[in-house]
């Protein structure tokens, strides 16, 4: 009986490996004519695991003797990584379909599962092992996906350097987990919490340091964002999407689950490192991007910059503080799948990507629509109300404040305007730029809708959620606690 109620609370993580491995034979049987219904089938998996979420596998508690936990913090943000996923999966045929010599492969939708089954695993991980298999699950498979355009030299550096620096983060990442366990004595987020809130070691506080740089590193916060710009600019646009999405709310659900269950008597320990890491993002995030002339590595420099303000309601340690961190990671997933939907849109007259930010000149005049929807974003992104994205930063703020760092809210809100610079700058060139060649017209429905789902979400209209949303980011947060 015990065995059925642990594997009842892992289902959603069954479903996404089973249907994996069952697309994948597909796809071998099938060959590269089985792409268009294994990416369909793809789809309904990452749906059946959304509804296997209904259940014990978001209050069932823990299973396997402590090693995962089905709580409604998981829940969450496993539905938002789904979401993330599948929307990744439908942007892929149309810009494979346009790109020379390059095909969109049946393995390309299997390895996104493989990689949601691993983010699914991240999140609802209560011991340090059984985050580092979720973890790497999840980074072997994207490794594959940034050098997926096989013949292009850009995916195949960005695929080389992802796996690179990985590899050296997961290095640290299992030095910092050796050493709490070493003077813990478990690996177990509940042992390692009451190691902590024994007597003072020099060891876990050493192990407490490199865990959270193995960690900053799958987030991309400052100073282990190296790779980010070069990756996000080399990869596939559906790709980078995907890693923009799905893989930041999976890092930065896992390192808040680490800080709060694992070391939360150690708080006033890693708060300053989450500190600096928000505002070294913040600053570094928006100071960079200020010369970028690759719309891709803007969009690279402002997720560096946008988990520096996830971080401050970490930084907060409190359930408001993790509330707000949800909240920001939902409209954050929105504003990001919304600006990568628009950038697949950039085309040329051949059909072929256009990736400068000067192509973007006069397309209020051209492409209307399609100008309003990455104006929405870029406004969003800046945190300007009334947009949906100013909500967002208000709730990290809040919480911030409500737990005495009040200083750390002011430099915030501060290095928030250098961003703001920007985005504008994005704004400015549609509209009031003199008029470049216009871009091929949309021709995928599908993209089109969902553009218009993302505007209409982080528009004032998205503020009607947030009685829903408030509750539920609320009842996930305090199931850490």
């Amino acid at each position: 009986m015990e065995y059925a109620a642990n594997i009842a609370m892992t289902l959603p993580e069954l479903v996404l490996a089973l249907g994996a491995i069952a697309l994948m034979l597909v796809s071998a049987w099938g060959g590269d004519t089985s792409t268009r219904a294994v990416s369909i089938a793809s789809v309904f998996v990452l749906v059946g695991a959304g509804i296997a979420l209904v259940g014990p596998a978001s209050s069932g508690g823990y299973a396997f003797d402590g090693l995962y936990r089905a709580d409604a913090f998981g829940a969450f943000a496993k539905v938002l990584i789904y979401i993330a996923s599948a929307v990744a999966i439908m942007m892929a045929p149309s810009f494979f379909a346009r790109s020379q010599g390059e095909d969109l492969r049946p393995e390309y939708p299997v390895l996104i599962l493989l990689s949601a089954c691993g983010m699914g695993i991240m999140v609802s991980a209560s011991d340090m092992l059984t985050l580092y298999v979720g973890l790497e699950l999840q980074s072997l498979a994207a490794y594959v996906l940034a050098s997926f355009m096989r013949r292009d030299g850009r995916s195949a550096e960005a695929g080389l350097k992802y796996f690179v620096l990985g590899a050296l983060a997961s290095g640290i990442l299992l030095y910092g987990i050796s050493l709490v366990y070493g003077f813990s004595g478990t690996t177990l987020f509940s042992g390692i919490a009451d190691a902590y809130a024994g007597t003072k070691s020099l060891g876990l506080l050493f192990g407490l340091v490199f865990v959270f740089a193995g960690l900053a590193f799958k987030i991309s916060a400052v100073p282990f964002h190296m790779w980010t710009p070069d990756v996000y600019e080399g990869a596939p646009t559906p790709v980078t999407a995907f890693f923009a999405s799905a893989p930041k709310v999976a890092a930065m659900a896992m390192a808040v689950r680490v800080a709060i269950e694992a070391m939360g008597p150690a708080t006033d320990q890693w708060r300053q490192i989450v500190i600096f890491a928000a505002l070294a993002s913040i600053i570094l995030g928006a100071v960079a991007a200020i010369g970028q002339t690759n719309v891709k590595r803007l969009l690279a420099y402002s997720s560096i910059n946008n988990v520096g303000f996830a971080l401050i309601g970490l930084a907060a340690g409190t359930p408001e503080g993790v509330s707000g961190v949800l909240m920001y990671l939902t409209i954050y997933v929105a504003m990001t799948l919304g600006s990568f939907l628009v950038v697949l849109q950039m085309r040329g007259d051949d059909g072929q990507p256009v990736e400068t930010i000067a192509s973007l000149a006069g397309m209020s005049r051209t492409r209307p629509g399609l100008a309003a929807a990455l104006a929405i974003f870029m406004f969003s992104l800046a945190g300007i109300p009334p947009l949906f994205g100013f909500y967002a930063k208000f709730a990290v703020f809040s919480a911030a404040v409500d737990a005495g760092l009040f200083p750390l809210a002011v430099v915030g809100i501060a290095a928030s305007v250098i961003g703001a610079y920007y985005y504008l700058r994005v704004v400015k060139t549609m509209y009031f730029d003199d008029p470049a060649p216009a871009f091929a017209p949309m021709e995928n429905k599908v993209e089109g809708g969902l553009i218009a789902l993302a505007a209409v979400f982080v528009s004032p209209a998205g503020y009607l959620l947030i009685p829903v949303l408030g509750a539920w980011t609320m009842a996930a947060a305090r199931a850490l606690f």
